[in-house]
């Protein structure tokens, strides 16, 4: 018998944790159970072409927020052109919920419920062999039609639930990736603890507390074979990394002093649980060796409290910027909107609070209220009305109007192109400085999209920076109308300010790569014979360099919101790249 496990994940790059562990698991049926890995962005008709072409006896989905819509779509259709085919689900978007499923959707046969490893292999048994009944298999739900007899039996359509299974050991699983080399141009997803000693209403992990370690020799040896086969990136999906003090500097130690130089690690981390031991390693780590994702999500206090979270945020704020400082890590900070008691207003000071901790990215996402959490009872409480499909994310609440919800929506598109790219660094800079809040500075630049009829449309880079330019323009237009803005103004006319803008755009383009094709507002290009001779006497040598000339000193005056003179030639140097931010480095030359 052919057993199929199908994993849909959101990027063709990721792997799915989930079905190479089940298989480990099941190793002893190795032979018979396959792997297919598709992406959200394939259509229904090539996944499911894939999954029929195998011929497969049962066919099991991982299923996710992001992918149950595609799944129930090609099950339809599978069952169509493969009638004797069982289906299987399971995952965190369908264990919560099994019954609906199981009554709902006709072609399916059953729901492995939470915890699958244990699960799928006594499943695998009972189909390969005279296994175990599946009455007797603890944690699944299933119609009469999945038995390997059901015409036998009389109950067809009726939904049988087992008793949950209880949790086992992590060291019982084995290494989930066996197959190592078939994933070398991949982003691996490892796991080294499950659930979380937190209890956030809007998580999962607020469904059952505690947290579960495999042991710290077991996660070296892997570890180890990573960094062996020099994969590219591992992903740690532990939900708090770093609760467990002692475990977490044994892991960072190891990688550092098993550091290949090309391999890269993400945690998810609690920032203000950082000690001062824990930064001083955290310091001493190659630039580039490891990242942070931090989930503030509010900074809002009345919110925190009926979220059932616990952050010191001075704390995480320290040492958020002490990992800054140091720069040689990674670090993007999350925010959710749509969260209890938090208005407008309160979002937006949410947002200042953690815009000016200038992390390398700032992930404006909104509430998807998951099947299972605390939350999802208490929406009437807080008057949260969410999308009754996936991802269930919040439409408005009593607090925060759709409006609202639209606009941070284009806010966050905002952020996602100007900040978070990486791109417009000094641009964003200087214009922060003639808004009141940074949340301003996205909303307006929101609404000019959004008027001008460019929100919808896709752009190039080199298009981006032109509606910056125009943007800027359109506000300054407003902004000389203003007789006290005039006089409050620290620069001295309004061509000067335009032209500082125009080179500190020219710096944010160079940054990132060098001008080929030079846009309507850059200067005069540096003549091949000067750029010679300054090569020659500042002994320059390199493939990927680039040489521009700029009559202001366009970082100063991006950080001051002010003109400032100071002619000088800057060097971009594109094979040296800042190992953080993917800019290149740069060496001020001045005029001779």
């Amino acid at each position: 018998m052919k057993i199929l496990l199908v994993a849909i994940d959101a990027k063709y790059i990721h792997t799915n944790l989930a079905v190479h562990s089940l298989r480990s698991y099941s190793d002893g049926y190795r032979d018979s159970i396959f792997i297919s890995q598709y992406s959200i962005n394939h259509t229904k008709e090539e996944i499911l072409r894939g999954i029929y072409l195998h011929k497969a006896d049962i066919v099991a989905f991982s299923c996710y927020i992001w992918n149950i819509a595609m799944i129930l779509r090609i099950i339809e259709s599978l069952k169509k052109v493969q009638p004797q085919v069982k289906i299987w689900f399971g995952g965190p978007e369908v264990s919560y919920n099994v019954r609906e499923y199981l009554l709902k959707y006709k072609e399916l046969d059953g729901i492995v419920i939470g915890e699958g490893e244990k699960t799928f292999y006594e499943l695998v048994e009972y189909y390969q062999r005279d296994g175990k009944e599946l009455d007797n298999i603890n944690g699944i739900a299933f119609k009469d039609s999945a038995r390997k007899d059901q015409e036998a039996h009389k109950k067809d359509g009726e939904v049988i639930q087992t008793p949950p299974r209880r949790l086992m050991p992590l060291n019982d699983i084995p290494f989930a990736y066996p197959d190592i080399d078939t994933h070398r141009n991949k982003i691996i997803y490892y796991e080294s603890s499950r659930g979380c000693p937190y209890s956030c209403s809007y998580c999962l992990s607020s469904a059952q507390r505690g947290v579960r370690y495999r042991s710290l020799d077991l996660v070296k040896s892997e570890l180890k074979i990573f960094l062996e086969h020099k994969i590219p990136q591992i992903k740690f999906v532990d939900r708090t990394f770093n609760c467990n003090k002692e475990r977490a500097m044994e892991i960072w130690k190891f990688i550092k002093e098993h550091d290949n130089g090309i391999t890269n690690f993400h945690f998810e981390i609690t920032a203000d649980l950082l000690s001062n031991e824990e930064l001083e390693i955290l310091d001493s780590l190659r630039p580039g060796l490891i990242q942070f994702e931090i989930g503030v999500q509010t900074t809002n206090p009345d919110t925190m409290k009926v979220i059932r979270r616990k952050v010191d945020f001075n704390r995480l704020s320290a040492n958020v910027k002490h990992i800054r400082n140091s720069h040689n890590i990674h670090q993007h900070l999350d925010l959710i909107a749509g969260l209890p008691l938090e208005d407008y207003s309160s979002f937006e000071k949410s947002f200042k609070d953690v815009y000016q901790l200038k992390p390398d990215q700032l992930q404006l996402g909104f509430l998807k209220v998951l099947k299972g959490s605390a939350i999802e009872s208490e929406c009437k409480d807080y008057g949260i009305v969410y999308n009754s499909e996936p991802p269930y994310e919040v439409l408005y609440t009593k607090h925060l109007t759709y409006d609202e919800i639209i606009e941070l929506k284009g806010i966050s598109d905002m952020v996602e192109i100007y900040y978070n790219s990486g791109q417009f660094v000094y641009s964003m800079e200087y214009l922060e400085h003639f808004f009141d809040t940074p949340m301003k500075l996205y909303a307006s630049l929101y609404h000019y999209y959004n008027e001008n009829g460019l929100y919808e449309l896709s752009h190039s880079r080199i298009k981006r920076y032109e509606i910056l330019l125009e943007f800027y323009k359109d506000i300054m237009n407003d902004k000389t109308k203003d007789d006290e803005y005039n006089n409050e103004m620290l620069i001295n006319d309004a061509k000067e300010r335009l032209a500082v803008f125009k080179e500190i755009l020219v710096f944010d383009i160079c940054l990132r790569e060098a001008l080929k094709n030079r846009p309507d507002y850059s200067g005069t290009p540096i003549p091949y014979h000067k750029f010679k001779q300054i090569s020659e006497n500042h002994k320059i040598k390199g493939s990927r360099i680039h040489l521009e000339k700029f009559d202001f000193d366009v970082m100063k005056s991006a950080r001051q919101g002010k003109a400032i003179k100071g002619e000088c030639i800057i060097l971009f140097d594109y094979d040296n790249r800042d190992p953080i931010t993917k800019s290149a480095n740069i060496k001020v030359i001045k005029e001779e």
